[in-house]
């Protein structure tokens, strides 16, 4: 069954993101998972070739086509090569930082930072989380009180990716301690800005050449014009833009599931057991059928919210579908391929065994699987 998302212009640009990221990032890879953070060169190159900003006015240096199509791409060539979490930090910057400084940027803004983004001379992050809470982001601790022209910003984030490579992070900030939802702004952050300090450079599970930090706030004086939206808005812009966000870790997630079956299709081909291949035993056709079958389902729904989504139709319930159903489909699908694999399969030299460390936390970041059932359970009236 063909899939019919996409058209020439796709699949043209397919080949150029897959040539860049098997020149660019494939040989550089694990250099970079033992770092622990990729080469900020990685965003200029790819910047150059114009893969950062699509969804930018061509006016503002990006290219001009609001398709999330594009995005989808991206995601399925670095779950394909295995580069999940180099990736990471390409997905972030495009999929859910940019839409913030597209909606709600000033003109002033736009022409200040877009080009930036688009070139890649300027990575961005956007700090949510804080030690204390999860998913509660109305109980958030971190403040900015206005004084003059200056929000002073007081604080601290965890968990936040690109932390250490990001130029601009969108941070999310009580303006108005007294209220819950309605007393949060976003305001960007800039690299070198008095009083902001990053943290350590977190050790993960998986994802290893995503930097994930801390991000600490003292007394850091932003000024007002670097607010995004109106002030006391903040929650509401982040609900607004959490179902592309979720989507493209669904995506993510269904490009993963599909990548790491081909690669243990291949290998139930070649690996031989009793004299003949693994993959000709009834148990391991029928691991493989039902992973196959379950991939497909998954990537049928995926596929039609990304044209809800470029439809501006894209439910926050459907979102959450997507989210949760496709990520723990990653996490079942990954074990059942290490354990085709047998031993080889928990061999870091093997990306399988990298995709199962990189699988854990999909289910975690952008919504817990328990988050996300919670919001499609309140839309059914229950």
């Amino acid at each position: 069954m063909n899939r019919a998302l996409f058209d020439d212009d796709h699949d043209r640009f397919r080949t150029t993101v897959s040539g860049f990221l098997e020149k660019e990032a494939v040989p550089y890879f694990l250099e970079w998972e033992r770092a622990g953070v990729v080469d900020r060169d990685l965003f200029r190159k790819a910047g150059d070739l114009g893969l950062l900003g699509t969804a930018v006015p061509e006016e503002y240096g990006g290219g001009g086509v609001d398709d999330f199509r594009y995005n989808l791409v991206i995601i399925e060539e670095v779950q394909r090569l295995g580069l999940g979490g180099a990736g990471l930090g390409l997905t972030l910057h495009n999929d859910i930082c940019l839409p913030y400084f597209l909606s709600l940027g000033t003109d002033e803004q736009k022409q200040r930072w877009l080009p930036g983004i688009c070139s890649g001379d300027l990575i961005t992050a956007i700090a949510m989380t804080e030690p204390g809470i999860g998913s509660d982001l109305a109980s958030m601790s971190t403040t900015a009180i206005r004084d003059g022209d200056n929000y002073i910003l007081n604080g601290s984030k965890t968990f936040i990716t690109n932390g250490i490579n990001s130029d601009l992070v969108i941070v999310a900030a009580k303006t108005d301690p007294t209220q819950k939802h309605r007393g949060i702004s976003l305001l960007v952050v800039e690299r070198g800005m008095p009083g902001f300090e990053r943290g350590r450079n977190l050790e993960k599970v998986g994802l290893h050449s995503q930097d994930t930090a801390e991000l600490f706030f003292s007394d850091v004086p932003v000024p007002a014009g670097n607010r995004l939206g109106d002030e006391g808005t903040g929650f509401f812009s982040l609900v607004r833009n959490l179902p592309q966000e979720r989507l493209s870790i669904a995506a993510a997630g269904i490009a993963a599931a599909r990548a790491a079956l081909d690669w243990t299709l291949d290998y139930c081909r070649e690996r031989t057991a009793f004299g003949q291949p693994i993959g000709s035993f009834q148990n391991s056709r029928f691991v493989l059928a039902e992973s196959e079958t379950e991939v497909r389902i998954g990537q049928e729904f995926v596929d039609r919210c990304v044209l809800a989504l470029n439809d501006g139709e894209l439910s926050a319930e459907e979102a959450a579908m997507a989210k949760w159903w496709s990520t723990e489909l990653q996490k079942r699908v990954v074990d059942r391929c290490v354990q085709l694999h047998g031993g080889y399969g928990y061999m870091l030299e093997y990306p399988v065994a990298r995709a199962y460390a990189d699988a854990r936390v999909t289910t975690i970041y952008g919504g817990t699987t328990e988050i996300m059932k919670e919001i499609i359970g309140r839309s059914l009236g229950v």
